[in-house]
């Protein structure tokens, strides 16, 4: 099977169940199938607990971690986002052809929150156009605004809506599309994500037993693939991509595997990385 580039800390992060928190026992369990030591594991829990993500209850592989309350909003998946995926995949969510754009003007006295808005804005899957102008193909507005009021720079901010889109003379909105994203490279994860998935999915729908071990490790490692895959994806709508777009198989192989996952441990196994996709992945996994 292809290897996935796993860090201790995205291990222990992904470790987290829904009430907050990792068993040690497992955590250490899990780090030895992916060829991580005891020692890069108490490191790494230790540095988490110095910065005051996580606090820790007990020692050694009896101990519980927790996350603090002040980390855990951090940890709540963007559901919607992934939802809006597969509604993209399915093709319940066409493009009516309007773009969205945002502009703003903070001043230099507030750089920390000019910085927080742009990074909250790529993070949002918009594209810069020219300084300060960024363009999505999907409604984001009250998202943006709602970080811009967070930030106290909500007066500095300029939304509005176009069908009739140009960059230097390009108008084609497909072709807008591939010069304002990085498509190759996201396209790129996907098939990854796709060639990750492919194995594990036949692994989870042998007949022969996986040990509760055994199947946090496939979780964890689907789970960082998906997320090194999301991360930088804008979630285009398919009129604007390429087709067929690697982006929709490979969630629909992680569909599937995700199935298999809640249908051999139930809500309280390995499937605890998705509890808060739950939703989500009983709408798209088909049943196995």
């Amino acid at each position: 099977m292809r290897d996935v580039e796993i860090s201790t800390r995205t291990l222990v992060h992904g470790m987290v169940r829904h009430d907050a928190t990792v068993d040690a026992g497992e955590l250490y369990a899990v780090a030895a199938e992916l060829g991580m030591s005891d020692q890069q594991v108490r490191l790494c829990v230790g540095r988490l607990v110095r910065e005051g993500s996580f606090s820790q209850e007990g020692r050694g592989r009896g101990a519980v971690l927790r996350v603090t309350a002040d980390a855990w909003p951090s940890f709540a998946p963007a559901v919607e986002f992934v939802r809006h995926a597969f509604r993209q995949d399915r093709g319940l969510a066409p493009w009516d052809g309007t773009w969205h754009l945002v502009a703003f003007a903070v001043p230099e006295s507030a750089r920390a929150a000019r910085d927080g808005l742009r990074e909250t804005i790529l993070r949002l899957g918009g594209a810069p156009v020219q300084g300060g102008l960024y363009v999505s193909a999907n409604a984001w507005e009250d998202l943006v605004e709602a970080r811009a009021r967070e930030l106290g720079v909500a007066d500095g901010v300029t939304y509005a809506l176009s069908r009739d889109l140009r960059v230097g003379g390009e108008r084609d909105p497909r072709a807008l599309a591939a010069a304002l994203w990085p498509l190759d490279d996201i396209a790129e994860r996907h098939r990854r994500l796709a060639a990750v998935a492919k194995p594990r999915l036949v692994r989870l729908g042998a007949p022969e037993e996986l040990s509760r071990t055994e199947l946090l490790t496939v979780a964890i490692e689907l789970a960082s693939e998906f997320t090194r895959a999301m991360d930088p994806d804008p979630l285009l709508p398919p009129e604007l991509l390429p087709s067929p777009w690697p982006g929709a198989q490979a969630r629909d192989l992680l569909a599937r595997c995700w199935s298999h996952l809640l249908r051999r441990d139930g809500p309280a196994g390995p499937a605890v990385l998705f509890r808060l996709y739950a939703d989500v992945v009983r709408e798209v996994a088909p049943p196995v």
